[in-house]
């Protein structure tokens, strides 16, 4: 898997919750930090900045020489703080294609969250939605970044597939839903619409996002995507009831039971479709 994301040299959150969860399910990653910083910004103190979009491409055209892009089954996106790293995204696709052509794509449009909103700029979101998204095989995003991308107002479950479906044709999976005392997330792939309700708990870490879309992938590369839907879902409930207070995800003392936990239940719901 090659994954572009946020890196981090304390916690786990970007590629710091990507790159062990893959692993632990028994895929190699190539990993190329979109930004690297001491620690998740939501902290009181924090060094770093952004790895230039020119590096990461001198970076891969390395890659490209050495003759392994071939070898790349999945290619994963996260963080992508600018339109540069976005454009930079969409010609690595195209060249991981080149070179397998059944490479799976999974966009995680990292864009913001409530209450703070949009935390890229406004520009790079755009491209995300217009030249990015079009490659993806799978998208999995929150309910603001689905709200934003689409113009619609998500405020429930049944209000998911109709923004999905208007975003793109691949599968979507959208978290953080609202649904009463618990908190769902919904799949939306072709005209089914399934949920998994997760307990809200009073403080959660960053990182659950990266986690959920590391899983996510992982599991889709050896499974049909309901399946994967279920057990990534499962793998980041374990470890969210494991960090439920910490400051940081509890990822490490879990890596070994995120692989084998059973599938959360993946409900069909009625959903809005206009």
């Amino acid at each position: 898997v090659l994954a572009f994301s946020s890196s981090v040299a304390r916690g786990h959150v970007g590629l710091a919750a990507i790159v062990p969860a893959l692993q632990a399910l028994g895929h190699e990653v190539i990993a190329l930090p979109t930004v690297l910083l001491s620690n998740h910004p939501g902290h009181a103190h924090v060094g770093g900045g952004q790895i230039a979009a020119d590096q990461l491409r001198a970076m891969l055209d390395a890659l490209a020489a050495n003759g392994w892009l071939g070898e790349i089954d999945a290619v994963l996106t996260g963080y992508l703080p600018s339109v540069q790293h976005v454009d930079f995204a969409v010609d690595a696709i195209r060249r991981v294609r080149d070179a397998n052509p059944s490479a799976m794509v999974l966009c995680d449009p990292v864009l913001g969250d409530r209450p703070k909103g949009l935390y890229i700029d406004a520009a790079a979101a755009d491209a995300i939605r217009d030249r990015l998204i079009p490659h993806a095989s799978l998208v999995k995003l929150n309910a603001f970044e689905l709200g934003w991308l689409t113009g619609r107002d998500i405020i429930d479950q049944s209000s998911v597939a109709a923004a999905a479906r208007r975003l793109c044709s691949a599968p979507v999976v959208a978290t953080s839903v609202p649904a009463g005392e618990t908190i769902a997330n919904v799949l939306v792939e072709g005209g089914g619409v399934r949920s998994c309700r997760v307990p809200r708990l009073a403080r959660m870490p960053n990182g659950t996002g990266d986690l959920l879309a590391a899983l996510l992938l992982g599991h889709r590369l050896n499974a049909p995507v309901e399946d994967a839907f279920a057990r990534a879902v499962a793998g980041v409930d374990l470890v969210a009831r494991a960090s439920s207070g910490l400051a940081e995800l509890a990822l490490v003392p879990n890596l070994g039971s995120i692989a084998t936990v059973a599938p959360a239940i993946a409900e069909p719901i009625e959903a809005a479709l206009s």
